[in-house]
């Protein structure tokens, strides 16, 4: 059986939730290897300050050239093997929204067909334009959180771990640091799914009224109620505007603390652990290393952040769909 060809029955399309899952197991194979190679991508990344740490102190430290061109041979290896990872791990991802996003348009074209007449019963032939322009891409970019998402998670449990083998300290700061800056943001993606939904609630009728005007143009010129349905327009627009100013102002801050918070953090971790290094708690290699650690820790973060805004914005659109 082909990847494509795998679609269980839309009849359990009944909740946002449920749609969203229905996409994933649409192509369970396909989003399983993005998994894979997101995790091993992700915990990829943690790997590099292991081989720069020991460079440095089994090298640099005691002039060692053959245990520094070592350490930096392997360095440079698994750079390289990394780098093919994010390759297929961007392929992969990229297969799979293309293919949520043409799952979503040929279902809703087709039950569109079957209701027939009895749609515009249901909802407005603009509900039906809008979920085409921007649900469908909406719904497809929130299966990102199914391959590097669940990459960042084994990450931050795998940077944890080597952490721990320097200092618990330091680990005790990351295992508890992580989730709160992910918890601060929480109340952000509740606002954005408020805002998000009304925003989407009247992108649907605005369009509704387009799709009106458009249709019945010729009417409205020969009685003379094109400038009245025009203004009436114009009024709709602004509110909408108005309304997306909203969406974004939410948006942007959430895309400013994804970037801001970790960078805050390792700023922390840093100071932490230059303190323990001036102490002798640490070796410089072990700072070196720290720092590499937790510098990689922002893209994780970023993941985070990244996935549970896509999927705030994807249940309005699943909710609308």
């Amino acid at each position: 059986m082909s990847e494509t060809s795998f679609r269980p029955g839309p009849t359990c399309l009944t909740s946002p939730l449920r749609i969203l899952w229905w996409l994933v197991s649409c192509q369970y194979r396909r989003i399983a290897t993005g998994a894979i190679l997101g995790t091993l991508w992700m915990v990829g990344l943690a790997i590099p300050p292991y081989p720069l740490s020991k460079a440095v102190d089994d090298g640099l430290r005691v002039n060692d050239t053959s245990a520094l061109v070592g350490w930096t041979s392997a360095l440079f290896g698994i750079g390289m093997v990394n780098a093919g990872l994010a390759i297929a791990r961007h392929r992969t991802m990229t297969k799979i929204r293309m293919d949520a996003a043409f799952t979503v348009a040929r279902v809703t074209a087709e039950h569109t067909a079957r209701l027939g007449a009895a749609l515009l019963r249901k909802v407005s032939a603009g509900e039906v334009v809008a979920i085409g322009m921007g649900d469908v891409q909406t719904m497809a970019q929130s299966l990102t959180v199914t391959g590097p998402g669940i990459g960042a998670v084994v990450a931050y449990v795998t940077v944890a771990v080597l952490l721990f083998e320097i200092s618990p300290l330091l680990a005790a700061v990351v295992l508890t640091g992580v989730p709160l800056l992910t918890f601060l943001v929480g109340p952000l993606l509740n606002r954005l799914h408020r805002t998000g939904a009304g925003y989407r609630e009247r992108q649907g009728a605005l369009t509704a009224r387009l799709v009106d005007i458009v249709t019945g143009l010729r009417v409205l010129n020969g009685l003379g109620g094109k400038h009245a349905y025009l203004d009436r327009y114009r009024r709709d627009s602004r509110t909408l505007r108005d309304k997306g100013y909203q969406v974004g102002a939410v948006t942007s801050w959430v895309g400013s603390l994804g970037t801001g918070l970790p960078a805050l953090f390792l700023a922390v971790v840093t100071w932490l652990t230059a303190r323990m290094a001036a102490e002798g708690s640490i070796t410089i290699g072990d700072l070196v290393a720290v720092y590499g650690y937790v510098a990689m820790l922002v893209v994780p973060i970023s993941f985070f952040i990244e996935g549970g805004s896509d999927l705030t914005r994807a249940l309005v659109s699943a909710r609308r769909m």
